[in-house]
């Protein structure tokens, strides 16, 4: 069995995104690794090249005139999934502020092989954690997706849907097989600072220069208060992380009994808390039962 990774960047330490630990976090599962790397206003390109030898860099430029729906992410998405070793069986996509922790990795193995012959399996289902603010809390409401497919047959008809969230085989969702292992989303952990500068960057890709500057102050810090609920992180976070999360330099404090739901959202919640089932989730998959 043979694995390719597979993931996209641009302005990485601009932006200050994790990718380095992103990347090494699923090395130990790949044969190779391909980064499309796109144009940067910064040492991106340098940083990328630093970090494994398994690592194959293909250099894009993004289209910014796509200013609607996260498409251009789905793209430059397709543009790396197109240059990985085409006899690799599974592809892993891992995002610049993901990482999967290790100790996730055997089922992840067992995964591969279990279903590699099971040709009615197009990928494998991950579950998340977002953490947001700092390393100590996750978003435990409806805000947040709660599973994803992070794994897929090497097969050129499967491709990047809408802004890179999930995939799609020939416009069809994927028939997937779950996995008990998580992805940890590290987008919304960063300094107050960068998180400005990454929400007026990243929202380029959605909205046209005036709905952004009604909504962001370039000059501000980020406020991370308005949150509508957290819950504290009690586990362990990725090796690759360690060193990240020592050299924090802001704080963030919040008390996780601090709900700001409306009467409906809150019902949700609440229903969800108690039964586990989130009523009218969205899924952009088909599980193989």
């Amino acid at each position: 069995m043979r694995v390719s990774g597979f993931t996209f960047v641009r302005n990485a330490v601009k932006l200050d995104y994790p990718v380095v630990e992103a990347i090494r976090s699923i090395l130990p599962l790949c044969d190779e690794m391909v980064v499309a790397v796109g144009n940067s206003e910064d040492s991106t390109l340098k940083l990328v090249r630093s970090i494994d030898p398994k690592i194959r860099i293909i250099e894009t430029t993004w289209d910014d005139s796509l200013r609607e729906g996260g498409r251009v992410l789905a793209i430059e998405t397709d543009k790396a999934k197109a240059a990985v070793d085409p006899s690799s069986d599974w592809l892993i996509y891992i995002q610049a502020d993901e990482c999967i922790h290790e100790k996730y990795h055997k089922n992840i193995e067992l995964a591969m092989h279990e279903h590699l012959t099971h040709k009615d399996v197009d990928g494998l289902l991950l579950k998340y954690l977002h953490f947001y603010g700092s390393y100590d809390f996750i978003g435990d409401s409806r805000t947040w997706y709660r599973q994803e497919i992070r794994i897929i047959r090497n097969d050129p008809a499967i491709r990047s849907w809408k802004d890179a969230q999930g995939f799609r085989k020939n416009g069809r969702k994927l028939q997937v097989a779950p996995v008990e292992a998580y992805v940890y989303h590290y987008g919304w952990v960063r300094h107050p600072r960068y998180m400005m500068a990454k929400s007026l960057e990243a929202n380029k890709y959605w909205h046209d220069d005036q709905w952004i500057a009604e909504r962001f102050d370039a000059e501000k810090d980020f406020d991370y208060s308005k949150i509508d609920s957290l819950k504290p992180f009690t586990g362990t976070h990725p090796a690759v992380m360690q060193e990240r999360i020592r050299n924090m330099n802001w704080t963030f404090d919040k008390d996780p009994s601090e709900k700001r739901f409306g009467f409906k959202a809150g019902l949700l919640y609440w229903v969800e808390r108690y039964t586990g089932w989130r009523i009218g989730e969205h899924r952009n998959f088909k599980l193989v039962r």
